[in-house]
């Protein structure tokens, strides 16, 4: 409850502050003429006193001083609008708009952010650092070579510091300045116009087929289809495009045929360029409304390196026909002549098409650029194709600039992954009364991922990654958006690697910065004398209380479907943000408050978030009922209550088994699995074997002394009991079905996975089975209408999870058991609600994506 006081009481604090989180823009932006009627361009550049309309192409504005009698008023600089320019998108997937305004000298003179959609900036970073980090670029040029990090002198790079917290932002961020302010600099003639090597042509005198023009690369294909522009899905795409080079003599002829090639040369000067397009398919025209206002084609454009080569109408000849055999059928086309010196036919290109993508919800239009590339075969080149040096990706100068950082993060991971799988040869070497072998690994990584991982690096992972991670397999996956911040990159490599191998307790347990600080202030306190008063929690008490961070987590997942800022704005809940990424102080009260609660708690209870409210924990807590490997246990655990008293995480059931989705692997249990004198079992062999005077043998590895007589070595007792070495009770479902070879199991477990009904639910849930199948109908069903284009994401969403409660339902009446451990093995056992819930929650997850991804590859669902 005081989580959600703190979390209600900061939402009302913050959301004042947010004037530009989704901020409604006029509907004609994109298109009308007179920009700074609509927008405030004098914010963006004092001292101007009247715009121009938009000019060229990328447009951009004029910005003139105060008119003086008899002469015109002076030029001061220009005014730009970075979805104009770039739609390059921010952490959110959308872009974040932009207002900026340049000098003529090239210098930044202001930017204003109209919109963005980041959910980050909603708490705990206020939209004010956002302003913040925009105004370092006051008063830098266009000319510099400007990184998100510290500056570089030696390579003449100028850096600008980050917003912690929201490194990918402001990645984005700084690529739409320097994109922005270049093409309109580039424009105007501020920055110098590239020169290249002109190209030298290999001829052979060959005629080419269209086929063969393809197989060589020497004609390109661009096709948008329609969901990318945010109209309904068809079969027909938006617009398709077919595009080649005309300068060589070979492709030239080929295409145009000797008479049209001729009179092609004979219509250009020296050093200028010919290429064509034809559209093939689409009713979208290529032409554009700038070509009947003004002569101009404003959705096409030719890029190469950093220009960019617009077209008016003096800049294009008629195409008649292709000459080509088998060249596609038309409905438009053009010559296009670039009359550029520095653009270069031997050096790669791309076609970009502009258009504008309407948002279905709201008809918003926004800029939305599709390219293709096109580079001559080597074979057409005299001396192949000029080597051409890419600039690196943002993302990638991000890797290379903290290269040494990521590498000693990296080994760290290694490192401790490594130690923790050799973890049976450090607990056998500790006792119950002396666990430093096992300590000396542990306190340090805690040690480490508290001072060098949380409040160094700011690697903190969070819930809305997981929540980010999910929508992106759905809707748009985009690695650069994850690259940009490389530190939780890594790290969710190593969690999830070890989720799988061996539970979330590796990571909950000992690599995570805020578990690691809660654990550490317990531990402290303990041994500054507060022992008497660190209890645990009642285990009746604790068992409710564990299912509060599952519902909070599938909340939160529920919240994301319909609003992803919203549920950014829950997961607040977290406090890792408060400890890590912004600071105790740099946040409102309520939230210093939240923090100092729950560490406070730690002092008398241990790890109290991570046992009951972290979301983080449940999500990595579902795939830990799949992990190959678990920690051992002997048969006298079933009545033996050693292990249970100490386990801090409370994961020890009453018959000594353990549960892998609350376990954080201390170890201590496994300490005492070999321990002599700690282990009741072990203790009372050792003495039985002392006072017969036999040998004291090693210990097995399974948890008992290596046997030298006949008598058994597990108590009478324990052997009657439950098997605690299984979380729950063995199964052997296919066994009991007559399924003797490993290959009738295989195919008996497909089927399981895709059919959830049995003969046992028919028996005693007969109208839950009818309902479930009208319901796998219905969902069906839901799937071809989503096929055909005619129900939505969210629509389908909401069918699929509705299906998967109704599997869990119908499974757990019949089928219910998993598989334990690795996934070859053939180890089953009887399911609980959460063994269900997490097996069919990742099951259907893994499918719907595969469908998701399916369908959206083919173009069949719409946004």
């Amino acid at each position: 409850m005081a989580a959600v006081f703190f979390l209600t009481l900061a939402c009302a604090q913050a959301a004042p502050g947010h004037q530009a989180y989704e901020a409604q823009l006029p509907p004609d932006l994109a298109t009308a003429p007179d920009l700074c009627a609509l927008l405030p361009c004098k914010d963006v550049f004092p001292g101007a006193a009247s715009f121009s309309p938009r000019k060229g192409q990328p447009p951009y504005v004029e910005a003139y001083g105060p008119a003086t009698a008899g002469a015109k008023p002076a030029l001061l600089g220009f005014v730009m609008l970075s979805t104009d320019i770039t739609d390059t998108p921010a952490y959110s997937g959308k872009p974040v708009v932009t207002l900026i305004g340049m000098d003529t000298a090239g210098r930044y003179v202001g930017v204003k952010v109209l919109k963005h959609s980041e959910p980050i900036l909603l708490l705990g970073i206020p939209e004010t650092a956002l302003i913040k980090f925009n105004d370092q670029y006051l008063g830098k040029s266009v000319k510099d070579q400007i990184e998100v990090g510290p500056s570089r002198p030696d390579e003449n790079v100028l850096g600008v510091d980050a917003i912690s917290g929201a490194t990918v932002t402001v990645v984005a961020q700084n690529q739409v300045m320097q994109l922005s302010g270049s093409a309109v600099a580039r424009q105007v003639g501020i920055i110098e116009p590239t020169v290249r090597e002109r190209a030298r042509w290999q001829e052979t005198g060959r005629r080419y087929r269209w086929s063969e023009l393809q197989a060589l690369g020497a004609v390109q294909q661009l096709r948008v289809r329609p969901e990318q522009v945010g109209l309904a899905p068809s079969a027909e795409p938006f617009i398709e495009l077919w595009f080649g080079d005309l300068n060589h003599p070979d492709l030239g002829r080929s295409l145009l045929g000797d008479s049209g090639y001729a009179s092609l040369r004979s219509r250009l000067h020296d050093g200028e360029q010919a290429f064509f397009i034809v559209r093939s398919a689409g009713t979208e025209s290529f032409k554009g409304s700038g070509f009947v206002r003004g002569g101009i084609y404003d959705r096409v454009q030719v890029k190469q390196g950093a220009d960019a080569f617009t077209f008016r109408d003096l800049d294009a000849i008629n195409l008649y026909g292709l000459e080509a055999e088998g060249a596609p059928a038309y409905t438009e086309s053009v010559i296009f002549i670039i009359r550029s010196p520095s653009f270069s036919a031997a050096y790669p290109w791309k076609l970009a098409f502009l258009g504008n993508r309407v948002d279905q919800a709201t008809g918003h239009r926004s800029f939305a650029v599709f390219e293709s590339k096109f580079w001559l075969p080597d074979a057409l080149l005299q001396g192949g194709r000029p080597r051409v040096v890419e600039p690196d990706a943002p993302w990638l100068r991000i890797w290379k600039s903290q290269a040494l950082k990521i590498a000693l993060f990296s080994a760290l991971l290694v490192g401790v992954a490594v130690v923790y799988a050799l973890r049976e040869r450090l607990t056998r070497r500790s006792t119950h009364k002396n666990k430093w072998p096992v300590n000396a690994f542990k306190y340090s990584a805690w040690a480490l991922s508290i001072v060098f991982v949380g409040f160094g690096l700011m690697a903190q992972p969070s819930i809305t990654q997981v929540l980010t991670w999910f929508h992106s397999l759905l809707f748009q996956w985009t690695w650069s958006l994850f690259l940009t911040d490389p530190f939780i990159f890594v790290f969710w490599i190593f969690i999830i690697v070890t989720v799988f191998l061996f539970g979330r307790g590796l990571f909950c347990g000992w690599m995570c910065p805020f578990g690691s600080l809660s654990e550490a202030i317990f531990k402290i306190a303990r041994k500054l004398g507060l022992k008497r008063w660190q209890k645990p929690v009642p285990q009746a008490l604790h068992d409710r209380l564990k299912w509060l961070k599952y519902a909070i987590f599938f909340g939160l997942l529920a919240v994301s479907m319909f609003d992803m800022g919203r549920a950014e704005m829950l997961a607040e809940v977290e406090p890792f943000k408060t400890t890590f990424l912004v600071g105790v102080f740099n946040r409102a009260w309520p939230y210093g408050l939240f923090v100092a609660a729950l560490l406070g708690l730690s002092i008398f209870i241990e790890r109290p978030y991570c046992k009951y409210l972290c979301p983080l924990g449940a999500s990595l807590a579902m795939p830990s009922t799949f992990r190959w490997f678990g920690l051992k246990r002997k048969q006298d655990c079933n009545s033996c209550k050693a292990c249970a008293v100490g386990c801090g995480a409370q994961a020890i059931d009453a018959a000594g088994r353990i549960d892998h989705r609350e376990c954080l692997h201390c170890l201590d249990c496994m300490v005492l699995y070999t321990d002599q004198k700690g282990c009741p079992p072990l203790a009372k062999e050792r003495k039985r074997r002392e006072r017969d005077g036999l040998l004291i043998t090693p210990i097995g590895r399974d948890g008992y002394f290596i046997p030298i007589d006949a008598v058994p070595a597990i108590s009478p007792k324990a052997a009657q009991g439950p098997d605690p070495r299984m979380p729950t009770d063995p199964a052997n479902p296919y066994a009991e079905r007559g399924a003797s070879t490993a290959w009738q199991v295989l195919v008996l477990e497909i089927r399981d996975h895709l059919w959830p009904w049995s003969r046992e639910g028919w028996k005693s849930q007969r109208a839950l089975q009818v309902a479930g199948i009208s319901l796998a109908v219905a969902a069906s069903l839901a799937w071809l209408l989503a096929a055909q284009g005619k129900l939505s994401s969210a629509a389908i969403i909401g069918w699929w999870f509705g299906w998967s409660v109704y599997e869990v339902l119908i499974r757990m009446s019949g089928r219910r058991y998993v598989k334990d451990g690795p996934w070859w093995q053939a180890r089953y056992r009887v399911a609980g609600w959460m063994d269900m819930l997490s097996y069919v929650g990742f099951k259907n997850l893994l499918i719907g994506a595969a469908l998701f991804l399916a369908l959206k590859s083919l173009g069949w669902l719409p946004a």
